[in-house]
């Protein structure tokens, strides 16, 4: 696999290392992000493979991160990622995860997650991420 342009927008400083560190030694460039504010502007500023993002992160309404993101590089995957309890059969909490996939989210991972699922999912986007313009004869 190339090595590929990571953005991850945590602000959780420990998750941000964390998954520096893998995704790194996994042969990816990657771009640390601590809010929304800071990923929108490294979202204008560079060109990215593929977007981590947490759900829930200061000054946003849940979701609204998500969201966000996804408007603003709809083209981009999407992997959320959340430490917040998710919705068990038999309670009424939202489903956070299915929330995610439906507003834009290519896949989702709850923390804490292993690396080999990190990496599957990080594999699984990159593989399918085909830029249109890329398959564009050269003219």
């Amino acid at each position: 696999m190339s090595m590929s342009r990571i953005l991850v927008v945590d602000d959780d400083w420990l998750v941000c290392s964390a998954l520096k560190a893998v995704l790194e030694t996994a042969g990816h460039k990657v771009v640390i992000a601590d809010g929304a504010a800071a990923g929108l502007k490294a979202l204008e500023d560079v060109s990215f493979s593929l977007m981590i993002v947490d759900i829930f992160m200061p000054h946003m309404r849940g979701l609204e991160s998500i969201s966000l993101f996804h408007k603003s590089a709809p083209r981009l995957p999407l992997v959320a990622i959340s430490g917040y309890k998710f919705a068990e059969p038999r309670t009424q909490a939202p489903d956070f995860l299915n929330m995610a996939l439906k507003l834009g989210a290519s896949h989702c991972l709850k923390k804490p997650f292993t690396t080999s699922a990190l990496l599957y999912i990080v594999g699984e986007c990159l593989k399918t991420n085909i830029v249109p313009e890329l398959l564009a004869p050269a003219i």
